[in-house]
């Protein structure tokens, strides 16, 4: 008895020595490609000077759109990316809580919680969205099937604003190898060009992987 005891106490130890390791539990946007995968992407991408936001409105982007039923995209992505998320006939979010990667903040009131664009749509403007069609800017402002949205603190996307990883990244550190894999597998996706310096501090981040 005593020695099945022991194990038990031992095994309780265990599991909670690896819950406080481990952290909070989160969800998050899809999986992007490997640290070594991102980096072969980075090196395919298009290196040139930055356009201008010259006829740049997040209006040429529409967002949020209607993704399923009553959701949109903002309540779409709440829900992903939150935990125990309950929400009402309008999909409006009226219980859960949601963890910001970004600065490891918890939040229990969706309002104080933003979804940011990984590339911000200023961003994708400067690096080739201008020319592309009102149709294609939409997909790409509401796309939920690559890690171009993410719920974080309010506080840091509005920090964050629509600067690039080498003028911004989250303050949580841990999190750069898996920011720079979000970055790289947005801009690949839509093809979109990036400067010499983006281009570094990605490889910087991904070199942290």
């Amino acid at each position: 008895m005593r020695r099945i005891s022991t194990f038990l106490i031992t095994t309780v130890a265990a599991t909670a020595a690896l819950a406080l390791s481990t952290g909070p539990v989160f969800a998050s946007p899809p999986t992007p490609p490997s640290a070594s995968t991102a980096a072969t992407e980075l090196a395919s991408l298009t290196v040139k000077a930055e356009g201008s936001t010259t006829g740049y409105s997040r209006d040429k982007f529409p967002h949020w759109i209607i993704q399923s039923g009553t959701c949109d995209t903002r309540e779409e992505v709440l829900k992903r990316d939150g935990t125990g998320v309950q929400v009402d006939s309008s999909c409006h979010p009226t219980a859960g809580s949601w963890y910001s990667v970004y600065d490891k903040q918890t939040f229990t009131n969706s309002s104080d919680v933003d979804i940011d664009h990984i590339v911000p749509l200023a961003e994708a403007w400067k690096s080739g969205a201008s020319g592309w069609t009102q149709a294609k800017r939409q997909e790409f402002a509401n796309n939920l099937t690559i890690s171009q949205l993410i719920a974080v603190s309010a506080s840091s996307n509005r920090s964050k604003g629509d600067r690039d990883p080498s003028e911004w990244k989250p303050t949580n550190t841990a999190v750069h190898c898996m920011y720079a894999r979000y970055w790289i597998w947005v801009k690949y996706t839509y093809k979109l060009s990036l400067q010499s310096t983006e281009k570094t501090a990605l490889q910087q981040m991904l070199g942290t992987c």
